[in-house]
């Protein structure tokens, strides 16, 4: 579903969908229907080396995560918008999960051992990698849903607030949410705010999608929407959004099976898309493998 804020031309998809993993050896990793902390890594591809090169290089670090049995999973997708970029999504209950996770996997000489060959050669096909930590908001999130075992797309919506603005932002997500609790009981999404690695004031909004048909869809409620809001409100949104939003951006990214180290539970819920034939294949002995939390 989509709304606009059509005084400051602003475009939001505001709907999130993770799923639940279960973690082992004492490392909890918690729901990622609402993770409480999300680590995402961003690689930029170099041009000319994304596709089959990229995928075949991050399903070595698929192969070592499914040797060592480990607990801890990843999401990844590539995009269909923007700058040639891969994004791997991880989640843990806490700061504290994380760093456990982290020292465990040191712990492992052979897990890190293949990692950090598989890091080499993921390195040259990369232009640059960044990582950014972001904390779940659960007051300025609505409904999120429990299963991503069936979802292909997700929308990406970035929001920079301006200093001293926090407020503002609260009362906009307090207006659209109530529109969307009045017009449309199935809307669900989730707000996330970063904690580390760029621009304070920086907010996240996550949209899944088992189909870019269910975006056109979307599209269609708009006026449901609009109506809901009423003419006073929508005034008073793009008025708050005006003030408070320094600057926006939307973008779409598709599932990656051959960049994500997902749970079983996830695969047996859609093995065609999530182990296609050329991922349960052995790759070469000591040829590429990574991680892509800490």
């Amino acid at each position: 579903f989509m709304k606009i804020f059509k005084g400051c031309g602003l475009v939001c998809a505001l709907a999130f969908a993770l799923p639940c993993a279960v973690s082992a050896q004492g490392m909890s990793q918690g729901s990622m229907a609402h993770p409480r902390i999300l680590q995402i890594t961003r690689e930029y591809v170099k041009p000319g080396k994304a596709g089959e090169l990229h995928d075949k290089a991050e399903s070595a670090f698929v192969r070592a995560m499914e040797r060592a049995k480990w607990p801890t999973h990843y999401l990844g997708m590539t995009s269909l918008s923007g700058k040639q970029r891969a994004l791997f999504f991880t989640w843990y209950d806490s700061l504290g999960a994380w760093e456990k996770d982290s020292a465990a996997t040191e712990k492992n000489a052979t897990l890190s051992a293949e990692l950090e060959r598989a890091g080499e050669a993921d390195g040259e096909l990369l232009d640059s990698m960044d990582q950014g930590v972001f904390l779940f908001n659960e007051e300025q999130s609505l409904r999120p849903l429990a299963d991503l075992s069936h979802m292909k797309f997700m929308e990406i919506l970035l929001f920079h607030v301006r200093p001293g603005h926090d407020k503002e932002w609260g009362e906009i997500v307090k207006l659209v949410k109530a529109a969307y609790e009045k017009s449309d009981p199935t809307a669900h999404w989730g707000e996330y705010d970063l904690m580390y690695g760029g621009e304070s004031d920086t907010h996240i909004v996550l949209t899944a999608h088992p189909n870019l048909a269910e975006v056109d869809e979307g599209m269609k409620k708009e006026k449901d929407f609009v109506a809901a809001m009423g003419e006073e409100g929508m005034k008073k949104l793009d008025e708050l959004s005006a003030s408070a939003i320094d600057t926006s951006q939307s973008q779409l990214f598709a599932f990656d099976p051959h960049m994500s180290y997902v749970s079983e539970d996830w695969i047996k819920a859609d093995p065609e898309f999530w182990k296609p034939k050329e991922m349960m294949q052995t790759p070469k002995a000591g040829k590429e493998m990574k991680k892509k939390n800490p």
